[in-house]
């Protein structure tokens, strides 16, 4: 009989031969990552057998929770019925059955569907989507997109491109030519004085100028997420997002709302874009929460408009599409999943607890050490004081690490940027457990606060 690997021969080989995202190549050889073997509910087990509150909720995306037998069910269900089906010839009843539904979830006209692989290829399809539009148009000159600093879209080309998310480290080659970034929307960096609403007026001013300077006529779309979330869970002044939507409208340019993050209850709603903020995009892009990390799903939804445009009135193919667009296991997995957050009640127990989760994250803010507290629905971010008041020393940027391990020691995880932490629990979260999670947060920032010398 074959022994069973110890951890310390799990993470040998990890980091022999596996290269993990994100990873630092002067010390890749360098990780002892912490070995999982379990999960249930919101929580993790290493193998150790050591127990963690799942602050980030996976990567943003674990909205039921873990250990779903239901879930495993229906995944091996259709595994057993038909684990794959090729896109380009045929189709299934989960595929057709999950873009009906997700139609009807999607706000305004918004009845197209194109499936991905997960937020880099939805956002990579909603780019060449309008790529190809404006190409269908006439008008090969409208392909500029424009994001924002701090922004994060994904890790493929075209996604990483418009990616304004700590640019000046990337040494990752671009696509620059396509895409033109606005400058930090965080209502946090405002100048001393300037109040949110001065702030908001300057922010999509911003929008206007660039329009103004790189013309209409060149640039195609504006991509937005609703919230800022890896960039550091930052949410953009009261009416930013209408008002950006309202002068792309004027100007005939596409609004991209990546709701990868945001979608599927992470404020309280399938999708955030009309019900929290009040719009209607052209394109919506999601996944995580879509099938909440069970399987890798990810969808470019398109407006009817847009769908219009693109087909035009000579045949022409858009020739964008994947092995596993519309893969029926992952579909499957997700319209369990959006079946057992109806019957749960998932989006309504988001919107009746995140005040309070809200509160709790709020009340960090008495720590000396703490510059900011942010965040809406169950998305929170907390963020280190500057030691010399410009956030350049690397002691500040060591803030997130230091909190995580405080963090990690007493039993919950949390997400590491710089010298933020940021968390999005499992949406099943209950109030006690936030209770708990704070509890743990609050005894970390007291550690934290000791070995900065607060």
């Amino acid at each position: 009989m074959t022994n069973q690997p110890t951890t310390e021969d799990l993470q040998e080989w990890d980091r022999t031969h596996n290269v993990h995202p994100w990873i630092a190549m002067d010390a890749w050889r360098d990780y002892d990552l912490p070995v999982m073997g379990g999960a249930k509910g919101i929580y993790l087990w290493d193998s150790e057998g050591r127990r963690f509150i799942d602050g980030p909720g996976g990567m943003w995306c674990v909205q039921i929770g873990y250990g779903r037998k239901e879930m495993a069910d229906a995944i091996a269900d259709q595994v057993t019925l038909m684990p794959y089906n090729s896109p380009w010839s045929s189709t299934t009843e989960p595929a057709a059955v999950l873009a009906r539904r997700l139609a009807e979830m999607a706000p305004g006209d918004l009845n197209n569907v194109h499936f991905t692989t997960g937020g880099s290829t939805a956002v990579d399809s909603a780019i060449r989507a309008m790529h190809f539009m404006n190409n269908r148009m006439g008008r090969p000159e409208k392909k500029i997109v424009i994001g924002r600093d701090k922004g994060y879209h994904g890790s493929t080309y075209l996604a990483a491109s418009v990616t304004g998310k700590e640019r000046e480290v990337s040494i990752l080659d671009k696509a620059e030519d396509l895409v033109r970034f606005l400058p930090d929307v965080n209502p946090y960096r405002r100048p001393e004085g300037m109040t949110e609403e001065a702030w908001c007026d300057e922010k999509v001013a911003d929008l206007e100028r660039m329009i103004e300077t790189e013309g209409a006529e060149r640039i195609g779309a504006f991509i937005a997420e609703p919230i800022l979330s890896s960039g550091g869970v930052i949410v953009p002044p009261k009416g930013y997002q209408k008002r950006t939507w309202e002068v792309c409208r004027k100007h005939d340019i596409l609004y991209i709302s990546d709701e990868v993050v945001t979608g599927f209850g992470r404020l309280g709603h399938w999708f955030a874009s009309e019900e929290v903020f009040g719009i209607q995009p052209d394109i919506i892009t999601c996944a995580k929460g879509l099938t909440s990390g069970y399987l890798p799903l990810g969808a470019c939804i398109i407006s009817d408009s847009v769908m219009e445009r693109m087909a035009g009135d000579e045949p022409a193919m858009f020739s964008n599409g994947y092995t596993y667009s519309g893969h029926p296991v992952c579909c499957a997995a997700a319209l369990k999943n959006i079946e057992i957050m109806e019957r749960e009640g998932i989006l309504e127990h988001v919107r009746e607890i995140s005040p309070y989760f809200q509160q709790r994250l709020r009340e960090l803010a008495k720590f000396d050490i703490v510059g900011d507290v942010r965040g809406e629905g169950l998305l929170a971010c907390v963020e280190g004081k500057p030691l010399d008041g410009k956030a350049t020393l690397s002691a500040d940027k060591k803030f997130g690490a230091i909190l995580d391990e405080a963090c990690e020691k007493r039993g919950l995880l949390v997400r590491p940027l710089y010298n933020m932490a940021v968390f999005s629990p499992p949406l099943i979260i209950t109030r006690e457990e936030i209770d708990t999670m704070f509890g743990i947060l609050e005894e970390s920032l007291e550690e934290v606060a000791r070995e900065f010398g607060s």
